[in-house]
């Protein structure tokens, strides 16, 4: 890591980008796709704080998406615990302005291929509320499959939300990797 693109660079995140992180992060838009633990407004002390965890991961599983040399966005894994120690949850979200330029499918077809040699995983998977059809197609144009359709599993902005479950599994249809 760092991992260059044609369209960005995945790297560690540094301390010095919080003033950056905190101004592409504060959009409703965005924290409408992700998870609760993402505040809204997004503040440079939150910015700080996410920083400070990140940066004392091990193994490093958070990386910023940096274009045109500055923060854009972020990607990072769950990686799984115990029996499911062989897969991991990939996430994911740009700033407003480099939305709908290839730059996610990228980043996810890319750090799926990174995460699953890095870890040894047999499995990557991301959830999508429905009512998000750019993150669907950045996940299949990055080779993951809709796998499910998740009812009523999730609540976001107060009301209760379908899922999409989409899974990238590395092997071909007789069960052997595709190597």
């Amino acid at each position: 890591m760092p991992l260059r693109l044609r369209r960005s660079l995945v790297r560690p995140w540094r301390l010095d980008d919080a003033g950056v992180l905190a101004q592409i992060a504060n959009n409703r838009d965005i924290w409408l796709n992700l998870r609760d633990v993402f505040p809204s407004p997004y503040r440079v002390e939150d910015a700080t704080q996410f920083l400070a965890t990140v940066l004392g991961q091990d193994p490093r599983t958070s990386f910023a998406i940096e274009v045109d040399g500055a923060p854009a966005g972020s990607v990072g894994f769950r990686l799984g615990t115990d029996i499911e120690r062989v897969t991991a949850e990939i996430g994911y979200w740009l700033g407003e302005p480099y939305w709908g330029r290839g730059i996610a499918t990228e980043v996810v077809r890319s750090m799926t291929g990174w995460a699953i040699e890095r870890y040894g995983l047999t499995r990557i998977f991301a959830t999508v509320f429905v009512f998000n059809p750019g993150s669907a197609r950045v996940l299949e144009r990055a080779g993951f499959i809709r796998e499910a359709t998740m009812r009523k599993s999730a609540i976001k902005d107060g009301v209760v939300r379908d899922q999409w479950l989409y899974g990238f599994v590395p092997e071909g249809p007789n069960g052997h990797r595709d190597r």
